[in-house]
């Protein structure tokens, strides 16, 4: 399918070190290797406003003649990103939803560099393809065209016009995200609400069966099919969602029937043995929910254990603001740590006591109010505020005008991963370095997965070296906190080479984002490019390789084969059976064989040794960061609606 628009990498509201677009990575024959982004050229973080469900929604459905529903249905199955990205479940409710519009001659559809909000399907018309000012190409078929807008609101790359009268199927992003979002928690309150009502399972506890339910696959046996047959190896366990079996053994015939709510194949998962008997389905047919030999041993094993849970995540803390009595008219800006477009980040000093020295984050009141991220804003404060961990970015305190919010925050001198990565000489760090690296991002995480919060956009972009060497987790305008287990969100967020399957199709994610993001870490930091970059603009092939699997990825001669174990157990399509989503997930990531004789201890009490410190000449010293030069872009007008009274 021929892409009609660019995504960006879309910027949070707030950014210790601001990123720009990629650049392409071309690697040449026998030269040394190239990473995959210049220095100055960070990525940014896509953010799409959450999608708020309840079971009281309703999707609005515009009538359509059953020919119109074939086309629309077609043209979708025939996109091949939309084919990869959206399930059968929500592809009729999606044909219901899409609504018809006619257009003029000479209309235009899409333009050039507006953030697009829509998908859409040509219906029957003359449509022409524009980039730059030139025609690309013209088309008359029933074709989709503006898919990517169902992820994000990006900007468009190609303009789309109508070169005579016609029509065209639409459907909105908001809309889309709402059937994705309603569908995915229908289904999975469904599954749960039925293993409450299985005898044999309902004694583990809600967390538990809640995560079971994002583990089990449907399977439907017709009549008179072995489901299972006597001297087989097992590697399912079954559960009986309708209908009914025959339980039969060699030399005895039928032993027994099993309906509905009842299960089987257990003994052979729990013993490592051969199927004990036979199990076939009756008329008309027998539908099963299946899950295999690891999930089931990792979440039941012994079916009388009683008490299996997920890890139990506690309450955040509140902590009290420091610096309380600085006022903001005391700080000197020193500097300028980093950019972006929504502001910047500036070493500022204290004009009485000198040796006070904080990096104060600006961002501006209307830009924040102009892309609704009022919420994050909020998000960004209460969870960094109450984070204090020597791996995490402390937050003393904020400050607001009638044009801006601050953040003052600790200084951390010593520059960021990023920036460090690509001063390496072989751009790229050794096995021991990348260890050291990410078991302190790693402390990071634990300190925020124990109190709910998620952090949902990690890359070395976000990541800074402080005065000892160690390395801090930055920039929490992505992060949320989720307040039960097993709950989910459904925004669409973080930056494209890290984003996880889930958040693709818009099923919903859960901090098993930040651990396939850990292995896309090491990835990066052991290449010098994530695994899956794409040498172009085109990121719906960065989305298609993420969907592919990290399988299919590359792993250069030198990279080292614990590491990559590791990589690919983060990297599981299924969030729930990636590395550190297990009951005593923590714990299984510091066992790793990668971290064998890691002294976990040292790290967290900040006794090891690091490779990094960083050569500062004083409490001052900015020349770990790139020179830059002020904006020159007006003042921002004041913003006096009141959203922020409690920032």
């Amino acid at each position: 399918m021929f892409c009609l628009h660019k995504t960006t990498h879309k910027a949070t509201i707030t950014k210790v070190r601001f990123t720009e677009d990629p650049i392409p990575f071309k690697p040449e024959k026998n030269t040394k290797p190239v990473l995959s982004h210049g220095e100055s050229n960070r990525r940014k973080a896509f953010h799409s406003n959450p999608v708020e469900t309840n079971k009281n929604q309703k999707i609005e459905c515009y009538p359509k003649s059953e020919s119109d529903e074939k086309i629309i249905k077609k043209a979708l199955e025939e996109n091949d990103f939309l084919k990869k990205v959206m399930s059968e479940d929500n592809v009729q409710l999606i044909v219901q939803a899409m609504q018809l519009k006619t257009v003029k001659p000479n209309e235009v559809i899409i333009k050039q560099g507006d953030k697009g909000n829509a998908i859409y399907i040509s219906s029957k018309g003359t449509f022409e393809v524009i980039v730059n000012g030139e025609t690309k190409v013209t088309f008359t078929d029933q074709r989709v065209f503006g898919e990517l807008a169902l992820i994000n609101d990006a900007k468009r790359l190609s303009t789309v016009k109508a070169l005579s009268e016609g029509a065209i199927w639409c459907l909105d992003r908001k809309t889309y995200q709402l059937i994705v979002a309603l569908n995915n928690s229908n289904k999975e309150e469904d599954l749960f609400q039925f293993l409450q009502t299985v005898d044999k399972l309902n004694s583990k506890g809600a967390d538990t069966l809640r995560v079971v339910a994002n583990l089990l696959r449907e399977a439907f046996f017709e009549a008179d099919s072995k489901i299972v047959r006597e001297g087989d190896p097992g590697q399912l366990f079954y559960i009986i969602r309708a209908g009914s079996v025959t339980v039969s053994k060699v030399n005895e015939g039928i032993i027994g029937k099993l309906h509905k709510g009842d299960c089987f194949g257990e003994l052979a998962l729990q013993n490592e043995d051969i199927r004990q008997a036979t199990v076939t389905a009756e008329a008309p047919g027998v539908d099963c929910l299946t899950l295999n030999r690891f999930d089931f041993q990792n979440y039941f094993g012994d079916i009388k254990i009683t008490d299996i849970s997920v890890q139990k995540l506690k309450s955040i803390n509140e902590v009290q603001p420091e610096y309380m009595d600085l006022p903001l008219k005391d700080l000197t800006i020193l500097g300028i740590l980093g950019t972006g477009g929504f502001g910047r980040v500036e070493l500022a000093q204290s004009k009485k006591k000198k040796q006070l020295v904080f990096a104060l984050k600006r961002i501006a009141k209307f830009t924040i109010v102009l892309e609704e991220k009022q919420q994050h804003a909020y998000n960004e404060k209460y969870i960094q505020l109450n984070s204090v961990s020597p791996f995490i970015i402390r937050l003393y305190r904020t400050y607001k005008t009638k044009k801006y919010i601050y953040f003052l925050m600790e200084p951390c001198l010593g520059g960021d991963l990023f920036g460090l990565l690509h001063r390496q000489k072989k751009l790229r760090f050794t096995n021991e370095e990348t260890r050291f690296i990410v078991a302190c991002v790693m402390e990071a995480l634990f300190y925020l997965h124990v109190r709910g919060i998620i952090f949902r956009d990690l890359k070395p972009e976000n990541v800074l070296v402080a005065s000892n060497g160690y390395f801090k987790l930055a920039d929490f305008g992505c992060a949320k906190k989720l307040d039960i287990d097993g709950a989910r969100t459904y925004t669409f967020i973080g930056t494209i080479e890290y984003s996880t399957p889930e958040v693709i199709k818009g099923k919903g994610h859960n901090r098993a984002v930040d651990y396939w993001a850990l292995g896309i870490l090491i990835y990066e930091l052991l290449v010098g490019r994530s695994p899956f970059f794409n040498d172009g603009p085109d990121y719906n092939k960065t989305f298609e390789k993420i969907l592919k699997g990290i399988a299919f990825v590359k792993f250069p001669e030198h990279f080292d084969g614990c590491a990559r174990t590791l990589v690919q157990k983060f990297c599981k399509p299924n969030p729930w059976n990636r590395l550190g989503m297990s009951k005593d997930g923590i714990a299984k990531i510091r066992g790793d064989k990668w971290f064998s004789d890691f002294n976990w201890t040292d790290l967290a009490e900040c006794r090891m040794y690091s490779p990094f410190v960083p050569t500062l000449k004083g409490p001052t010293d900015l020349s770990h960061f790139p020179r830059q030069q002020r904006s020159s872009r007006p003042e921002p007008p004041d913003e006096l609606s009141g959203w922020d009274k409690d920032l």
